[in-house]
């Protein structure tokens, strides 16, 4: 398993439900779970390596000990609105602002299917929203303030010309 990077066409995709709750699934979270400390990331969502399905790794406070997994997520509730700076696996060397709410509920099942629903706010609740964002196949450099995106403009595009030159979205 290993990471892919914009423009990865399984970025914009909206992700499948998962519907089997087993051993393989497990693995494969399991598989995941080594990229976030590799890349000091606290936030993963399953299309960032290739996988679509909706599904997400996250860190409250960036401690590996407390990795949450998600399968099936969603925001039923929001409060709130701040801009914060993010910034994305998938887009390495890439940072804006995005407005997000504060405050979120989430309801979601863990890795063995059973249901779960809590809050959280601040920068939690913002990795939630941004990786919940990518199981719908939406980037945060969409929603970035709009001086953050020409900021941006020339090394999107130059992710986009090493696509179509490499057939791969490398760094």
């Amino acid at each position: 398993m290993k990471l892919v990077y914009f423009p990865d066409p399984v970025l914009m995709k909206k992700a499948a439900p998962v519907t089997a709750f087993d051993d393989d699934l497990r693995r494969k979270i399991a598989e995941m779970e080594p990229l976030l400390d590799l890349e000091s990331g606290i936030g993963l969502a399953a299309p960032q390596v290739g996988w679509g399905v909706r599904l997400l790794l996250a860190r409250p406070d960036g401690d590996r000990s407390k990795t949450v997994t998600l399968v099936n997520p969603e925001i039923v509730k929001k409060k709130g609105a701040e801009w914060g700076e993010e910034g994305c696996l998938s887009f390495p060397g890439i940072w804006g602002n995005v407005l997000r709410a504060k405050w979120i509920r989430v309801k979601a099942q863990d890795a063995f299917g059973n249901p779960v629903e809590f809050e959280a706010e601040d920068l939690f609740a913002r990795v939630l929203q941004h990786e919940i964002d990518h199981l719908d196949g939406n980037l945060f450099v969409n929603k970035m303030s709009p001086a953050d995106q020409a900021v941006n403009r020339r090394k999107l595009e130059d992710m986009k010309a090493r696509w179509s030159a490499t057939g791969t979205p490398t760094t």
